[in-house]
């Protein structure tokens, strides 16, 4: 039986060429479409998007899946030709883990057509919110969300879907969503990888999390876990962050916060990290290019000849 960081690998090489290509750096971008271009169709926000000087971009389907099977196909054509890559958030209105089995079967619709349209779109990533602990234990929780999680991927996989499908670290601790869950479910179940919300996880730990050496501990747990191919296909949210002992309250811009995206930044340079990092501060593009040019500038440093 092959070590699960080799099963993940091969699984990428099957899938690469269809809807997975496979990142050749780490591509900067916004949680939606920019403000300047607020109002806007997708495709329009793509093309603000590379004029702005970012190469990605999420489409949030914040409340329902907004997007038409044309204008995705429409989207496709347009970040391909501007070479942005591009996600997906499906609603968060997605608990897999619900206590009621019509609300189940309805998050799983909403990870299923998420996917679906958004491989219409050139998508390379869905990302998820995965659910709510609602007083029962961890480990039960897990369970009932990888079953549902199976069913949404095997769904996906039915209408001849690649993508990656991943649920994302999240801010409370109310909520399903710690590295462990959801690098578990990673190792489990095919076509999963995480999104890695840097800021969620320092909110969830109640301002942890902060330093290089934390970073590090990070994306060592997915090399060691899932394999190399893990940290060249990462999906990484990043914002600045309000959080209390019990975990995120909001985001915030990144100069309104004690997030260290710096050091951050420059963990991901060390690694030689591939991916997305989406930007989900208020400000989005601000704040996205702040922390493109600032990963660009620590990318120069670490050229330099040593004198």
């Amino acid at each position: 039986m092959l070590p699960l960081g080799g099963f993940k690998s091969l699984y990428l090489e099957a899938l690469t060429g269809v809807i997975l290509q496979r990142p050749r750096k780490l591509y900067f971008g916004p949680a939606g479409i920019p403000h300047s271009a607020k109002g806007k169709p997708t495709k329009r926000g793509v093309i603000e998007v590379k004029s702005l000087g970012l190469d990605a971009m999420e489409i949030e389907f914040v409340r329902k899946i907004s997007l038409s099977e044309q204008a995705a196909r429409e989207v496709k054509k347009v970040a391909s030709e501007l070479k942005v890559m591009l996600t997906v958030h499906a609603p968060y209105y997605v608990n897999l883990a619900a206590k009621d089995e019509e609300k189940v079967e309805a998050s799983i619709e909403r990870i299923v057509k998420s996917a679906v349209i958004g491989s219409m779109a050139g998508v390379w990533s869905v990302c998820f919110h995965p659910g709510f602990y609602m007083g029962r234990s961890p480990e039960e929780v897990y369970g009932i969300i990888k079953r549902n999680l199976e069913r949404a991927v095997e769904a996906v996989k039915s209408h001849g879907i690649k993508i990656w499908i991943r649920p994302e670290t999240t801010g409370k601790h109310t909520q399903f969503g710690t590295i462990e869950e959801v690098v578990r479910l990673s190792e489990e179940i095919d076509m999963v990888l995480p999104v890695i919300d840097f800021a969620h996880i320092h909110a969830r730990h109640n301002g942890a999390y902060n330093t290089r050496e934390e970073f590090r501990e990070i994306l060592d747990t997915l090399e060691d876990r899932l394999g190399r191919e893990a940290l060249n296909n990462m999906h990484i949210h990043v914002s600045g962050i309000d959080y209390s002992e019990k975990g995120e309250i909001q985001h915030l811009d990144l100069d309104e916060s004690d997030f260290n995206y710096k050091d951050l930044l420059a963990v991901l340079a060390e690694y030689k990290v591939k991916g997305v990092l989406i930007c989900e501060s208020p400000n989005l593009e601000e704040d996205a290019l702040l922390l493109k040019k600032t990963y660009q500038k620590i990318r120069r440093q670490k050229r330099k000849p040593k004198r």
